[in-house]
């Protein structure tokens, strides 16, 4: 399973690899807005269309600073054939399906619950789930940053075992990938959970939740990661949009049998 040359973090693709360190980069920035929202209690004060500027400010510098900063013509790509373009296609079509359809399992079999009155702008499935909450268009905005995030981190990590030459290595991607995936849906899981946005998110068994929920929204990642990994990943690769749409497409339809199974399996945390 490893590849030949010595172990790498970052890619080959100069394209990939400055996409990388950009998104892993931008992730402490995001993060720290995202815990002044949090700690400073502003989502009391806001209405919705304070809300949506805040997606907005999380989200716009994912695509607003590489369009400014960085000009890949000199290595032969236009804008759109950049790998920070299509990372975020491929993230932004992955995102709309974790929250429009993923979204209502978390709702009726993790006890997720959504309170925001003040929010109008909803976006979600029709006929899956109960229907008894909704997905503000804000959700799709953050989870642009935080999806670029945990994809990028689990490619670095992955990368570094695939090309590491040892042994193991076959044995170790997927632990490495199962690894990853959980730890992402517990961080985020218990960084949400906090009592200062708890009356307007919360799960109803948070203790279930981040021992047994994470596994599930670690399904997510499960079906995600793999696919993610191999996007302009030699390098000279080049995917076009339509074959980065079509992956997307691919790893959102894994992703709901999975989270389809798992809840007939396991069926409801509360």
């Amino acid at each position: 399973m490893a590849s030949g040359g010595a172990p790498r973090w970052f890619s080959e693709n100069p394209s990939k690899a400055w996409g990388e360190k950009f998104f892993l980069a931008y992730s402490p920035a995001w993060m720290f807005l995202m815990a002044l929202v949090m700690g400073f209690g502003i989502t009391q004060e806001i209405g919705e269309w304070g809300f949506l500027a805040i997606g907005i400010a999380v989200a716009a510098p994912l695509l607003v600073v590489p369009a400014l900063i960085r000009d890949e013509r000199p290595i032969g790509r236009r804008w759109y054939q950049t790998y920070w373009f299509k990372a975020n296609v491929y993230i932004a079509i992955f995102n709309f399906a974790a929250n429009y359809f993923g979204s209502e399992y978390f709702f009726d079999v993790l006890g997720m619950v959504y309170d925001y009155p003040m929010i109008e702008l909803n976006l979600d499935a029709a006929l899956v789930g109960s229907g008894e909450q909704q997905v503000p268009v804000l959700m799709y905005l953050l989870t642009q940053a935080y999806f670029l995030t945990y994809h990028s981190t689990a490619v670095v990590v992955l990368r570094r075992i695939r090309t590491s030459g040892l042994p193991l290595s076959a044995v170790l991607w997927p632990l490495a990938l199962l690894v990853v995936a959980y730890c992402w849906a517990w961080l985020e899981t218990k960084a949400m959970a906090n009592p200062w946005i708890a009356s307007q998110f919360h799960y109803r068994d948070v203790d279930r939740m981040l021992a047994y929920g994470s596994l599930f929204y670690a399904l997510y990642f499960i079906a995600s990661f793999p696919i993610f990994f191999h996007l302009d990943e030699a390098r000279d690769a080049r995917w076009s949009l339509a074959k980065t749409a079509a992956a997307a497409l691919s790893a959102s339809m894994i992703m709901l049998f999975l989270l389809d199974f798992a809840a007939a399996i396991f069926g409801p945390l509360t």
